[in-house]
């Protein structure tokens, strides 16, 4: 029987396409997982060419690659240029990020990332780290944890929801994912239990794993590390990542907030490659279906 592939990407020839690799330029692929990106972009490198690869997962050290082209980092990509200099790499032609949860995360149970399964309350990209889901539902007051909801899953009844698990817990601590399910389910009706579910375990998966300020950290840390023209090419898959990165590339912050010369020309360090957003045909929706939420952007450094 053929096992699983540890991770599908998305977009694979648009976002390889979006880097416009040079054969011997120097590449970075921060979110390395099953390193179905990095193999197509080494595809595309000369002799002199180089890659790096981000993964803070110690399962992912698994599909490292045997090429001496090739550098596996195992860290957050929060550490970018503090690796490159360890690296002697000053500059880079391209970044690559595939954000979000790998399709092999959300099949093992233990991992907690899925509400399919009665799996461990973790949810941690980095196993080693002291924060889990289950801690964070446990210790966080009912004001931070309305806020996670609110901000991170966009639960308008994220102070009940909050409400329901302080006084649930004080009872018994919450552990696994199904019987922290059953207390929040008379918060969602039949029809939308599934979806609004899935921002909750999104919301507590970003705030255990701080994935939106590591994503400003790298945003900003692009700015300095790519060179003139260099690529900066990242995949979403829901709207405050992509409204984070579309309003950085548009404008330099994170806000969106633009500001032009006396000419009236805009005022940012990057520029758009692809004005429109890429998003998966059905084709390959067919093929794999966590494309369907999948959004490219590609920038180029100024």
């Amino acid at each position: 029987m053929t096992e699983p592939a540890y991770h599908i990407p998305a977009l694979l020839n648009e976002t390889i396409e979006g880097l416009n690799i040079k054969p011997n330029g120097i590449y970075v692929d921060v979110t390395f997982g099953g390193g179905g990106h990095s193999r197509e972009i080494l595809s595309r490198l000369g002799e002199k060419g180089k890659l790096l690869g981000f993964d803070q997962d110690e399962e992912a050290i698994k599909n490292k690659i045997d090429d001496p082209r090739f550098v596996f980092v195992r860290s957050n990509f929060r550490y970018l240029k503090n690796f490159l200099r360890y690296h002697n790499i000053e500059k880079v032609d391209g970044i690559l990020a595939d954000l979000g949860v790998s399709s092999h995360h959300f099949d093992e149970a233990e991992r907690g990332f899925s509400f399919r399964f009665d799996g461990s309350l973790d949810m941690r990209m980095n196993t080693k780290s002291a924060l889990t889901a289950a801690v964070l539902l446990n210790t966080y007051s009912e004001e931070k944890l309305a806020d996670v909801f609110y901000l991170y899953g966009e639960l308008r009844n994220s102070r009940k929801i909050a409400k329901t698990i302080v006084e649930a817990r004080a009872k018994s601590p919450f552990d696994r994912i199904f019987p922290f399910i059953e207390v929040l389910k008379p918060y969602f009706g039949r029809e939308s239990e599934k979806k609004d579910m899935a921002r909750v375990f999104q919301a507590l998966r970003i705030e255990v794993n701080k994935e939106m300020d590591v994503l400003k950290s790298l945003l900003e840390q692009s700015l300095e590390v790519l060179n003139p023209e260099g690529r900066l090419v990242i995949l979403t898959y829901h709207s405050l990542e992509d409204r984070l990165v579309k309003n950085f590339i548009r404008s330099g912050n994170f806000e969106g907030k633009i500001e032009k010369d006396f000419f009236g020309n805009v005022l940012s360090p990057l520029k758009a490659v692809n004005t429109r957003v890429i998003i998966a045909d059905d084709v390959e929706i067919a093929r794999n279906p966590r494309a369907r939420s999948a959004k490219l952007r590609i920038a180029t450094l100024l």
